[in-house]
């Protein structure tokens, strides 16, 4: 069995109990593929059950409105497991999955999740504590769209966005500098608002030497000054 795949899943939390002869017979039944940057690989339409764990790259998770504009739900970073499963709770709700950079996915059928996730309850307890997370990360969004204003929307989602990437790659979470790769256009469909609203909030936000704007990418200069702005 390939390191590759062993680090697929040993970077997963829902499977950082198991050993590495159980994850190799993990490995072996979760199938690998590459995702292009910017291939919508799961639409609504598809409506097929299938788990995917994210081992290279970032995806974003996003929904159309009837008019056609998207809204940003969330961004997977590599270990994050998600897709369609009813029978771990995990749901796509009409969400399209779109690769914002090269990616390799490995993929596990609802028979596969059924005999070898549910069937040890270290790994149920860990999806039941993965599923519990996710939920306390959604009322914190739904409490930022609700007593937030734009701006201290944006500055949120510039924070919450760095401390998922700096977590996943094993960074420290000093108070320093740190980046942000997205463009203003994925901000502004993070936060629901429009692309020239979320340049405008970033151009403030340059001015008063919080941020540097750089091509793809966001650097925070100003860590504690950002997150006082967010819960002003």
């Amino acid at each position: 069995m390939s390191a590759n795949k062993l680090w697929c899943l040993s970077e997963v939390d829902i499977f950082q109990d198991l050993t590495e002869q159980e994850l190799s017979n993990l490995a072996a039944r979760a199938p690998m593929q590459t995702v292009d940057t910017g291939t919508v690989f799961y639409s609504p339409e598809q409506r097929t059950e299938v788990l995917f764990i994210l081992k290279k790259g970032r995806v974003r998770i996003f929904r159309l409105s009837p008019s056609g504009k998207a809204l940003t739900t969330a961004v997977v970073t590599p270990g994050t497991i998600f897709g369609e499963m009813a029978i771990i709770g995990q749901h796509m709700h009409d969400q399209y999955a779109e690769a914002l950079e090269a990616c390799v996915i490995c993929l596990m059928s609802r028979e596969d999740v059924r005999q070898m996730l549910l069937s040890d309850p270290r790994i149920a307890a860990r999806i039941t504590e993965t599923l519990g997370n996710r939920l306390v990360e959604l009322e914190q969004r739904l409490g930022d769209f609700a007593f937030k204003n734009v701006p201290q929307r944006i500055v949120s989602t510039l924070l919450t966005l760095s401390r998922a990437d700096r977590m996943r790659q094993r960074w420290p979470l000093s108070r320093g500098a740190a980046e942000v790769r997205f463009t203003h256009e994925q901000i502004a469909e993070f936060v629901g608002t429009y692309r020239e609203t979320a340049t405008k909030v970033l151009n403030e936000l340059r001015e008063q030497g919080l941020i540097e704007l750089r091509r793809g990418k966001i650097v925070l200069l100003d860590m504690p000054a950002l997150e006082a702005l967010a819960e002003e």
